[in-house]
């Protein structure tokens, strides 16, 4: 789950309680382009504020003066926005998108607490809405399933915030936690060396002083994990990524170069029983190919590929350091 939902939900939540009129409104279905994907939400203080975010913008002024008033409002109501080009452009949807919205009146109190302890919890819940009475049921589940969408009501599954866990609290680990931030990760580091731990500092995220396969097993990784390793410490990164293999963390990485990359993939197979399979999860050299050079740059790499990885979007060979830069060098020598 995106941190802007957890934003959301948590907004709701102080509004209901305070015995406030406020909308939820979740995007159900896109066609053609669109600006926010399917379960994106958005809060509605009526008549006050909003928080979150269903389109570039537009969409949200309509919907806060369409619901200005909501009395003799239904539980439920469905919007449609973008059928026509004019429509489209006048609410600054791309060409030819068109989406549709949910909008749930007075979500109760109870629910959207009950919803965000789940969460807290580390949860993926099931989140069904009845559209005729706006009744909600939450059921924890094991895997992801898309939104869907009946005459009878709007399935949708939440989970928790996007994590990460670094293993280094080197200058990198500062550049990539500061993006991890901005792309809605809640990061956390581990780094037992107090020579490398020294000047790290916490407001930034949290540090672990223990040893990396301990602090993977107190992390406690799900799907919305990911475990990347930037300590250059074989005995550090090698027991990290050992306990990360065996978790659910959608990414697990290791930095270096290709040829360490080869080596401690070797190691981990003769010496610590990994099976080829097992092996497959795990990413080195990290990042995607841009020729980075500068700690900068390379955490730039580094969350590009985990973003991808994250997105499901299939990543070609030459994308990816070890192919791109014998691609790359190939061609400079092509050059020469």
């Amino acid at each position: 789950m995106d941190a802007v939902d957890i934003t959301v939900l948590r907004a709701l939540k102080a509004w209901r309680e305070a015995g406030e009129d406020a909308l939820l409104v979740t995007v159900v279905k896109t066609w053609g382009s669109s600006p926010r994907p399917v379960g994106a939400m958005l809060a509605v203080r009526v008549g006050v504020e909003m928080v979150g975010s269903v389109s570039g913008g537009c969409i949200e002024d309509d919907v806060f003066q369409r619901f200005a008033d909501i009395r003799d409002m239904p539980a439920t109501t469905l919007l449609r926005y973008g059928v026509s080009a004019e429509e489209a452009h006048r609410f600054g949807l791309p060409c030819g998108g068109t989406i549709e919205l949910m909008v749930e009146c007075n979500p109760s109190l109870q629910s959207i607490d009950a919803l965000l302890t789940q969460l807290d919890a580390g949860l993926l819940v099931q989140r069904r809405v009845d559209r005729a009475s706006g009744s909600v049921e939450l059921e924890p589940v094991k895997a992801y399933v898309p939104l869907q969408l009946t005459e009878q009501a709007m399935s949708l599954c939440i989970g928790p915030r996007w994590r990460m866990l670094l293993i280094g609290a080197g200058v990198l680990a500062q550049y990539l936690t500061t993006i991890a931030h901005s792309t809605g990760f809640a990061v956390t580091v581990c780094d037992p060396r107090s020579e490398h731990s020294f000047s790290w500092d916490e407001s930034l995220a949290p540090l672990m002083r223990c040893m990396p396969d301990d602090a993977v097993q107190a992390f406690k990784p799900d799907y919305s994990s990911c475990i990347v390793t930037l300590s250059h410490d074989p005995k550090l990164d090698d027991l990290a990524i050992l306990e990360a293999l065996g978790s659910p963390a959608f990414y697990v990485g290791a930095i270096g170069s290709r040829r360490n990359n080869e080596a401690r993939r070797a190691r981990l197979m003769e010496h610590f029983d990994v099976s080829p399979a097992v092996m497959q999860r795990l990413r080195g050299p990290i990042g995607l190919f841009i020729d980075s050079k500068t700690p900068a740059e390379i955490a730039v790499s580094i969350m590009a590929e985990i973003i991808a990885v994250k997105n499901g979007v299939p990543l070609l060979p030459e994308m990816q350091v070890c192919a791109g830069k014998a691609l790359h060098e190939l061609r400079a020598r092509a050059d020469a």
